[in-house]
């Protein structure tokens, strides 16, 4: 039992027992003059751990530090003040070692020196360092609550978006619950470090009146032997406990202070503070104007102008040989011309067209200006790359089938923040992006205004902004949400993609899919594919599907279905109709989940009369157009008024009619979906909630 025992365990309770003791127990001087050394010591590595944290969550456990050494002072306290009190009249070194030292070395011979000097220490330490820590603590606490649902909005939806696993999901929740957690502990362990320098002050009142009654009344001290030997006691202990208490204080106001970065303190200040030449220069300018005012320190001022100065050109010298460094690679200035040498100059080998000047169209491409490519590069650890690849794996997941790889590449006719999705080569979506920026999208109920750059999402057409990275929590707790760059674009091209998965079931996608489900069912498409059903036949089909908002995970129904009716028919809308009957659950399912009574629309019959005799010749073109326009109309207020009460907006209609209104209304009204009689399963019962082509 004693082998697995963990000492480090014990490091709490000892500590605490070990505050206690203090408290109770007298203390010996040189005793005291340890635990006075090792307060110095723990104020020092816990000032050290804050500069160098990136995060405040690196330094959870400072709430609970400032506590234990708040509690290590005042124990401190009450021992020398029993030492101070009891042996004071035996000298300056009555309380130990470290007293006696912090009094002559900071204090020296003149005692008003000596208490003004504690006074302003405290007062520094009470109005200012402490203060505004525990301001700045309590407003990051109440924006950190005001924020929560935000962020787990966010969460969610990259968790919903295939972004995130399960896993990172609950870490990243688990990071916001700490965080608020976190700022409200710190809240509240401020009140330790200004009721420990109120403390202070009252400690030191007490020990000189008290030294003064103890020396003259009990020791039979003179006045002003008592007031000089009890004032320097006091002031020394007092000291000694103010100087770590200051540092403590100054650890807890970094902490709270700091925006979570990837840098330390050092390295953030001196990448904000001296990265900019522009601004050194400004500053040796108006330092040389002051070093020559008459009567002003020159020397002081004129080496602290040239130390600006000459700081301003450095960074000025490094900044232009990185420009001047050449970039190789086909296309870029100093990259390697394609072809090879070996021709004069000026001359050009003449060379044969061939089809590798014949460029193939990609599937899917991303284009970039120049300032989102760090999203995009290997090399700098893109973010974008990984949203992609989870972006296409959710769409296989969910569409059933592997949509084609995203190709991309830089376009200098770009804007620098600007992007496009192409489609085999033509463009379907246009946006930009602020890599370091974040976009707060007004979901409708967003209070205030930001500042920065208006803009509207690319993706859902909402107004939006983009911030700095110091604004997002601020915008957060207005209610907006907010995404990143790389989230902005993969968002983008995850609804191109899903919106396009059925131009993207091309031949060879679907011959891919037949491909991975012969290995679960090879007998069935052996039998089906293509000695019965034409690969054509069936990517049409599935096409069909992916249009009407489908999946296609099913293929072992589709095939079955398709194998039966396709010695009776050979149309494509018929043998869709056909699969969509025998999908009918799953349809229902993905509109319906977990419903028994389905709301739905239904079409008024004089209408319905109308459509069945435009349907009979296959016309797709048969209604009159001012019809069309008021169904058209009638139809957009209905889905309107349906989302309105949180419904699904679905139509349902004779099978001859499904094919038509289908094509004829997602094109204006994407949110409406048309289904037959025949694929409502018998379990299922219907509640008509409005009706299309109603007078009025």
């Amino acid at each position: 039992m004693w082998r697995n025992f963990n000492l480090t365990r014990l490091a709490g309770p000892a500590l605490v027992l070990m505050v206690l003791g203090m408290m109770i127990l007298p203390l010996p001087s040189p005793v005291l003059d340890f635990f006075f050394t090792f307060n110095i010591a723990i104020s020092i590595i816990v000032l050290m751990v804050s500069l160098y944290t990136r995060e405040p969550l690196e330094f959870s456990s400072f709430p609970t530090v400032l506590l234990f050494t708040t509690l290590l002072r005042l124990s401190l306290n009450v021992a020398s003040t029993k030492l101070v009190l009891t042996e004071g009249h035996t000298g300056a070194g009555a309380a130990g070692q470290v007293i006696e030292a912090f009094g002559h070395v900071l204090i020296g011979d003149n005692l008003t020196v000596g208490i003004i000097a504690f006074i302003i220490l405290t007062i520094i330490n009470f109005v200012v360092i402490t203060k505004g820590a525990g301001r700045i603590a309590e407003v990051s606490a109440r924006f950190t609550l005001d924020a929560m649902p935000g962020k787990q909005m966010a969460i969610d939806a990259d968790l919903n978006a295939g972004l995130i696993g399960e896993e990172d999901a609950r870490k990243r929740r688990a990071v916001i619950a700490q965080e608020a957690d976190f700022f409200g502990s710190m809240d509240g362990a401020s009140k330790f470090v200004r009721g420990d320098a109120v403390a202070g002050i009252m400690v030191m009142l007490i020990n000189i009146v008290g030294g003064l009654i103890v020396g003259m009344v009990q020791h039979d001290l003179a006045f002003a032997e008592a007031g000089k030997t009890y004032t320097l006691l006091t002031i020394g202990d007092g000291l000694v406990a103010q100087i770590p208490g200051l540092i403590i204080s100054v650890a807890a106001g970094v902490v709270v202070s700091r925006v979570g970065t990837d840098s330390d303190l050092s390295e953030q200040l001196l990448g904000q503070m001296f990265a900019k030449p522009q601004v050194l220069y400004v500053t040796a300018a108006v330092m040389t104007v002051l070093g020559l005012i008459p009567g002003m320190p020159h020397i002081a001022f004129l080496l602290m102008a040239a130390m600006a100065g000459g700081l301003a050109w450095w960074l000025d010298e490094q900044e232009k040989k990185k420009q001047l460094e050449p970039k190789a690679g086909p296309g870029q200035p100093g990259g390697a011309a394609p072809g090879g040498g070996g021709a004069p100059p000026g001359e050009q080998p003449l060379q044969e067209v061939g089809w590798n000047d014949v460029q193939p169209v990609d599937p899917v491409g991303l284009e970039v200006g120049y300032r989102i490519i760090p999203l995009v590069d290997r090399n700098q650890d893109g973010e974008l790359l990984r949203r992609i690849r989870g972006i296409r794996k959710k769409i296989a997941q969910e569409l059933g089938f592997l949509v084609p790889a995203v190709h991309i590449r830089d376009n200098l006719e770009l804007k620098p923040n600007q992007y496009r999705i192409q489609l085999k080569g033509v463009d379907v979506g246009m946006g930009e992006a602020y890599v370091g920026q974040w976009l707060a999208i007004n979901p409708g109920n967003a209070v205030g205004q930001l500042p920065g750059t208006p803009t509207i999402d690319p993706t859902f057409g909402l107004p939006a902004i983009w911030v700095d990275a110091s604004l997002r929590d601020n915008a957060q707790a207005m209610g907006y949400t907010v995404v990143d760059a790389s989230t902005v674009v993969g968002t983008h091209i995850s609804n191109v993609l899903q919106s396009h998965a059925a131009e993207l079931l091309g031949r060879e996608e679907v011959q891919q899919l037949l491909d991975h489900f012969g290995k679960e069912a090879p007998k069935l498409v052996e039998d089906l594919v293509p000695k019965v059903i034409p690969v054509g036949t069936l990517q049409k089909v599935l096409q069909n599907l992916l249009e009407e908002g489908m999946h296609i995970r099913d293929l072992r129904t589709i095939l079955e279905t398709l194998g039966e009716q396709i010695v009776r028919t050979q149309d494509i809308d018929d043998l869709t109709a056909a699969v969509r009957v025998a999908l009918g659950r799953a349809i229902i399912h993905q509109l319906f989940p977990g419903e028994d009574e389905l709301p739905v629309v239904a079409l008024e019959p004089q209408l319905e009369n109308i459509l069945m005799s435009a349907a009979a010749g296959k016309s797709q073109g048969g209604l009159e157009p001012g019809l069309a326009e008021r169904l058209l109309k009638q139809a957009s207020q209905l889905t309107e008024q349906m989302e309105a009460q949180g419904l699904n907006t679905v139509l349902i209609t004779p099978g001859q009619l499904r094919p038509m209104l289908s094509r004829f209304l997602r094109r204006s009204i994407p949110n409406l979906r048309v289904i037959a009689h025949t694929e409502i399963p018998d379990s299922k019962t219907i509640r008509i909630v409005g009706v299309l082509g109603a007078a009025g």
